[in-house]
């Protein structure tokens, strides 16, 4: 780690989770995380307003304790990332006031981020610096993508995606079918240790010779898991929950690694890449190591605290902004809960400036008081 690699902070709200990160370069200094996941658990879901509310009183401790964490002032550090997109809209948006209160405040370079390119530069904090290009299979509660990135701070192209179901979506339905809670990947995924993953026939969306070769599909996956179990109460009969957990959990790993590994064949690559909240799977990392082996291609999954959503991932991010002089956003940055997987970087409306200070309507009493 050197002095004069970039120290940024991130920002992370797109869904139910306040992260804020701290990087150096591609070193973690701090990952401090505020969950509302307990409050949403109750409805099964997460509900939008609830999690917007959450982040509003977690956002200031939060970066307050990761400044503490990795022993840096506000004033030292060398920009502010915060995903602006994809994600819950007024979610995304506290996030996105925070960083630009705090880049104004410290006049310090501003850069809003895409929430899936974040989710593969993370890795860099593990593994080193990504190859180039970098194949990554995304997997989440919202996302299931296969994607190339020549350079992750702005050339990312989407091979495939989901076209209906995410892969995290399904497995919070199959859970709450099953009455097992919320969220549903954890407890499907221990449950499914104890299962036989052969003892049930799922079936694998998309893998006919006429499909796209890239994309995915698990409401079907997700219907027949949900009729056979209700079949079998019909029928009177014990649901053996940890035979479906396998079984499931089972068809949709073999999915995602059998598209994964493809995609890296047809397109020359000879590593693959796996972020998100369902890589923190261990079936799907232990099924995707065996046939990334046997394939030749060389496997990279971030630790699982770092798959799931986390602001060290926009630090990581915003760094690698930072390091290649990619133009900072300016103050007119926006949240956009559906911006596109190709826009790894929003720079902002095109007359800004960074973090351009034409606001009179910020006192610039504010600066003097926020940090001493």
């Amino acid at each position: 780690m050197a002095a004069d690699e970039p120290l940024v902070l991130g920002i992370e709200t797109s869904c139910d989770e306040t992260g804020v990160g701290i990087v150096r370069g591609t070193t973690l200094l701090a990952d401090a995380v505020a969950s509302s996941v307990d409050t949403h658990a109750r409805f099964g879901g997460v509900v939008p307003e609830i999690a917007s509310r959450a982040h509003l009183e977690a956002m200031v401790p939060t970066i307050e304790r990761a400044l503490k964490e990795a022993g840096v002032s506000a004033r030292d550090l060398d920009g502010i990332a915060v995903t602006s997109g994809p994600g819950l809209a007024g979610a995304l948006l506290v996030g996105v006031s925070a960083a630009k209160a705090y880049a104004y405040a410290l006049n310090k370079p501003l850069y809003g981020v895409n929430h899936l390119a974040s989710h593969i530069c993370v890795d860099q904090l593990e593994h080193g610096p990504l190859p180039e290009p970098t194949m990554a299979l995304l997997v989440s509660g919202g996302h299931s993508s296969l994607l190339l990135a020549p350079d992750i701070t702005a050339d990312v192209r989407p091979l495939g995606a989901t076209i209906d179901d995410a892969a995290g979506e399904a497995f919070d339905k199959i859970a709450r079918v099953l009455d097992l809670g919320f969220p549903g990947g954890p407890v499907i995924d221990r449950l499914a240790r104890e299962g036989d993953p052969k003892a049930i026939a799922f079936p694998r969306g998309l893998t006919g010779p006429r499909d796209a070769p890239y994309d995915f599909s698990f409401s079907g996956l997700k219907t027949s898991v949900a009729r056979w179990i209700e079949a079998k109460r019909a029928a009177g009969e014990e649901v053996p929950v940890r035979d479906v957990a396998a079984s499931f959990q089972e068809a949709v790993v073999d999915v995602l690694t059998r598209k994964a590994v493809r995609a890296c064949k047809d397109e020359g690559v000879d590593h693959l890449m796996i972020g998100g909240g369902v890589a923190a799977n261990s079936r799907l990392r232990a099924l995707a190591q065996e046939r990334c082996e046997r394939a030749g291609i060389r496997l990279r999954v971030p630790r699982p605290k770092l798959c799931t959503d986390n602001g060290a991932m926009v630090a990581a991010l915003g760094a690698e902004m930072v390091a290649r002089n990619r133009r900072p956003s300016d103050l007119e940055l926006s949240a956009d809960s559906s911006l596109p997987v190709t826009e790894p970087h929003v720079p902002g409306a095109q007359h800004g400036h960074g973090h351009s200070h034409d606001h009179d309507h910020v006192h610039e009493i504010s600066k003097d008081n926020l940090y001493s």
